[in-house]
Parts: structure tokens; sequence; C-alpha cells
């Protein structure tokens, strides 16, 4: 399923159906019909503040998204592209490795190096120009500024200890970071595991503080897209 049309049938479920509704047994059955994981979603999530680090790993090594390819709207993905800034870029949380390599193929910027981190390394082949990592966000296995560009899309939500990992991102990043995160409205049952919901772009916001002064943060379909840039960088 493309993100295109996960939003739209977001957009139905989270705006016009009142939690009244959705987060009722039957609601689940229906959204069970349409999506299998959305039991085991809602379990994980209750579940969250007491697993262990190896039921936290287990869960996302066999977890398959509605997202075939990429969890990123052609929107989201063109941006990105678009504001790539310097010879490096970091794709944290890369997944299938889609992303930086569409970074690879389109982005004016032309990054020499390119490189993915996601606690399970997507396998491709050896000549495709991309250095892959495993590693979490919340430690990543990167020197203090190694990167130009950092990116971490649809990450976030998933993270427990969300704050650990944006200090993570801001550590690694040289000149400029991207963030994006769906918006999102909690309820019991949902398509994907998240921990945590931003419905607007102050609630996002409220999650960077400390914000820098050189930062934007818009609304994208129904994605949230937030870049900050480095003070004083070259």
């Amino acid at each position: 399923m493309r993100r295109e049309a996960s939003n739209t049938i977001r957009f139905v479920l989270e705006d016009l159906l009142p939690p009244i509704i959705r987060d009722t047994a039957l609601y689940r059955l229906f959204a069970g019909a349409v999506f299998r994981g959305v039991g085991e979603a809602a379990t994980f999530r209750k579940r969250a503040p007491f697993l262990s680090e190896q039921e936290y790993l287990s869960f996302y090594r066999e977890w398959r998204g509605p997202h075939e390819e990429t969890d990123n709207s052609a929107q989201c993905l063109n941006r990105i592209a678009k504001e790539i800034v310097g010879k490096s870029v970091c794709d944290v949380g890369c997944g299938s490795g889609f992303l930086v390599r569409y970074i690879r193929d389109n982005s004016p910027a032309k990054p020499k190096r390119v490189v993915g981190v996601d606690i399970v390394a997507p396998e491709l082949p050896e000549n495709v120009g991309i250095e892959f990592f495993e590693g979490n966000a919340e430690k990543l296995p990167f020197a203090d500024k190694e990167f130009d560009t950092v990116v971490c899309t649809h990450v976030i939500e998933h993270i427990l200890d969300y704050r650990k990992a944006l200090a993570e991102l801001r550590r690694i990043t040289r000149k400029r970071l991207i963030i994006v995160v769906p918006k999102e409205r909690e309820a019991v049952y949902t398509f994907n595991p998240h921990f945590n919901f931003f419905p607007y772009t102050h609630s996002f916001l409220r999650a960077m503080i400390p914000v820098p002064k050189r930062h934007v943060c818009v609304t994208l379909g129904r994605d949230i897209y937030y870049r900050e840039d480095v003070a004083n960088d070259s």
C-alpha cells in the first residue's frame, strides 16, 4: 500500500470516526480484517513500559507494516532529497533502504557518502554505493558531527525514550537534521505499534525542546516535516 492511500484511510478513521467507536472491540474486528497486525500492535503498545530490550527488538524484526517499500509519501521524499546539504548523509531507521537510495539518486547535493542504519540492516548488493550499519537510534555507532545531513523518518513515534534518540540525532549532525513523523491522534487500535503521537505541529515542537531558531516545522499531507540547521555551520 502506498503512503498516499494509507493517509486517506487514516483521515477517515482518525478525523471522522469518533474515539467512542475507534476504541471498541467491534472496531478492532473491522480494522483487523483490513490489516491483521492491529491487535498485536495494541498489545505491544500497552506492554511497552515493561518490555525487555530483546522483546522490543524481536517484535520489530518480525513486524511488517502496511507499506511495502517506504513509509514516506512522494511529497516527503521530494522535499527531503531537495533539502540534503553537504557531502555526507545518514538515514537513521533506514528500514529497507528505500529512502537512502532515493537520496543517492535524486538529491541535487549529490552526497559522496550515503549511510543507512537500522536495528536490522537491509541486505542489498555491496555495489549500491551505500554503507549500512546495525544499531538503534538511542545509541548510534557514529562520531560526533560525522554527517552533514542526518535524516530520520517515521522512527521517533516508535521509540519509548525518544528524547535520548533526539539527542543522538543531534550529536551526529554537523549541518542539518531532518525528521518526519506521522500527524496522528492516539487510539487503542492503530495500524502501527506507535508509542508517541503528534496530532499538530506544535505537539511535535514540544518534543524537540530546545528548538533552535533555524528550524522549519510544517504539515505535508498527514505527516509533520521538521528541519533544523546547526548554528554556525560552514
